[in-house]
C-alpha cells in the first residue's frame, strides 16, 4: 500500500529537476500523476517514465491551465494533490537587474501558482477534500542575495499558501509549504551552481554538509499530500539540510 494510492495529483514543472523527482514519488506511493512541464516533450517523458499522464501547461497562461485542469476534470474524475513546482530564477543584484525579467519572474513564480490555485481550488471544493503543496523557497523566508523579485514572490507565496488554509479548511482541504535550500539540479547549475567554489562553500554551510537532491524535496511533499499529514495545514517546511533554521 502506498501513502497515496487512488489519489490524482497535479505536479507542475515536472518534466525535469525537482518536479520529476517529486512526480517519480508520487508515482511510486501509488498516486495517477499528471505531469505538467512548459516543455511538452520533457512533460511525456517524465510522465511515461512514471506511468502518469503529460501535459503541456504554461502556468503563466490561465487559459493553459484551464484546459490543463479541464482535462485532468475529464479523464481523471478528480484532483486530490496540487504540487505548485514551477519556477525560475534568473540571479543578480537587484540595482542591475532587467524590469523585464521582473515579470517573468513575478509571472511564473507567483502568478503561476495563483492561476493553478484559483482552478484547482473549485474541484477540490465539490470533492470536499484536497492537498495543495507549494514550493516555495527559503529565499522567500530570509532573503537571498541576488534573487530579490524571486524572493519576493516566493515570500508572496508563502503567505498566499497560510491564507488559503484559512480559507479552504472548512472544505477539508489542506495547503502547506516546501522551501528547498540548494538543491543539485539543471536550475541550480544554470544560475551559478557549477561554480566549484560556489558549491564548496554552500556545501560548508549547510550544517549536514551536502546539497539537497530532488528526493530529499519529493519525500516532504509525499508526506504533505499524503492522509498523514491530515492535520497540518498553513505551515512552511525548510528542506535545506539546517541552512536555516527559522
Amino acid at each position: 500500500m502506498g501513502k497515496l494510492d487512488g489519489k490524482t495529483a497535479i505536479v507542475t514543472g515536472a518534466g525535469r529537476g525537482i518536479g520529476r523527482g517529486i512526480a517519480e514519488k508520487l508515482a511510486a506511493e501509488g498516486g495517477r500523476v499528471v505531469v505538467t512541464d512548459i516543455d511538452e516533450a520533457t512533460a511525456k517523458e517524465t510522465a511515461q517514465a512514471v506511468g502518469g499522464v503529460g501535459i503541456r501547461t504554461d502556468v503563466t497562461s490561465r487559459e493553459s491551465v484551464d484546459a490543463m485542469v479541464e482535462q485532468v476534470r475529464r479523464d481523471l474524475g478528480r484532483i486530490d494533490v496540487l504540487v505548485n513546482n514551477a519556477g525560475w530564477d534568473k540571479v543578480g543584484p537587484f540595482v542591475d537587474s532587467d524590469p523585464a525579467d521582473w515579470d517573468r519572474i513575478v509571472a511564473i513564480n507567483l502568478y503561476g501558482v495563483l492561476h493553478t490555485t484559483h482552478a484547482v481550488l473549485p474541484v477540490m471544493i465539490a470533492q470536499g477534500s484536497g492537498t495543495v503543496v507549494t514550493i516555495a523557497s527559503d529565499a522567500g523566508r530570509v532573503g537571498s542575495s541576488g534573487e530579490a523579485v524571486y524572493s519576493a514572490a516566493k515570500g508572496g507565496i508563502i503567505a498566499f499558501t497560510k491564507t488559503i488554509a484559512r480559507e479552504t479548511a472548512r472544505n477539508g482541504i489542506t495547503a502547506n509549504c516546501v522551501c528547498p535550500g540548494p538543491t543539485d539540479t539543471a536550475l541550480f547549475a544554470s544560475v551559478g551552481g557549477d561554480n566549484p567554489k560556489l558549491r564548496e562553500a554552500l556545501t560548508k554551510a549547510i550544517p549536514l554538509r551536502r546539497l539537497g537532491q530532488p528526493s530529499d524535496l519529493a519525500n516532504a511533499v509525499a508526506f504533505l499530500a499524503s492522509d498523514e499529514a491530515a492535520f497540518i495545514t498553513g505551515q512552511t517546511v525548510s528542506v535545506s539540510g539546517g541552512l536555516t533554521m527559522c
